[in-house]
């Protein structure tokens, strides 16, 4: 299996090699112009988020980051840029070695500490997550910008798990219900795109909409991402600029070509 992440070795700038669809048009994460934005149509269906209380299946260290599963079947998302009732399958974050950066969409040049991106599939079209990851219309991706503040109080419950899953490949699970709905600013204005996952394989199927208002964590909460190890227990640390600690795991802005970006409000 091809090893990639975020180190000069293996980072963005070498996906090219590995990743054909990385070297598409439709690529993401970009940098939003705020003044190069178009306003919605007014014939634009209104977009539709159902996200509450759900079910934590695992939380796992990727090697890159870490990945939240929920199962979430009564979630639903709609309307807008989308023509089919998408499920929510999983989020997770971005982050910087910092406060300064972290973020993979830019607005207007600035970056933000961090981002989470809870991922969607189409579930009116295909019958798993796995089916639609490879169909054109087949996810569909909220973005959220994470700023320095307040402390996010309901995102603290999976945050103290994450000193049992330090190392890639630990998994733990969550005995709870977590409320999705926290991790949506309360300003529902958006930006929307067509784009690509941001990490391998960066298969270019996915509908962006990208929140204007961020949400808060507190830096302590931040600083715990930061403990988190891009190798295994049993492997010996990597020699790389990180000191094998996940930081810094977030895609450049990709060139936006010739797509449009979308200011939408529900």
């Amino acid at each position: 299996m091809t090893t990639w992440g975020y180190t000069k070795g293996n980072g963005p700038h070498t996906w090219l090699e590995t990743f054909p669809a990385a070297k598409g048009n439709l690529q993401s994460p970009i940098d939003i112009s705020t003044a190069d934005c178009i306003n919605a149509s007014d014939d634009d269906q209104p977009l539709k988020i159902r996200l509450s209380f759900s079910k934590i299946r695992n939380v796992v260290n990727t090697g890159y980051g870490f990945r939240v599963d929920v199962d979430s079947e009564d979630s639903e998302l709609s309307g807008g840029p989308l023509q089919n009732k998408y499920r929510v399958e999983q989020f997770h974050f971005h982050w910087g070695r910092d406060d300064k950066t972290g973020s993979e969409h830019t607005i207007d040049g600035v970056a933000f500490p961090s981002e989470v991106h809870l991922v969607h599939w189409n579930a009116e079209k295909y019958a798993s997550f796995s089916e639609a990851a490879s169909k054109d219309d087949g996810l569909a991706v909220l973005g959220v910008l994470i700023q320095v503040g307040e402390k996010h109080e309901e995102m603290s419950k999976l945050i103290d798990l994450l000193p049992n899953i330090r190392f890639k490949g630990d998994k733990t699970s969550f005995d709870g219900e977590f409320d999705l709905s926290t991790l949506l600013p309360d300003m529902r204005e958006y930006w929307t795109y067509p784009g690509s996952l941001t990490t391998p394989p960066c298969s270019e199927n996915v509908a962006w909409i990208v929140f204007k208002q961020p949400i808060e964590f507190s830096s302590d909460q931040l600083t715990v991402f930061r403990d988190l190890c891009s190798y295994c227990e049993c492997d010996q640390c990597p020699d790389d600029e990180f000191g094998g600690q996940i930081v810094d795991n977030f895609r450049p802005p990709l060139p936006i070509g010739d797509r449009v970006v979308r200011e939408c409000k529900f």
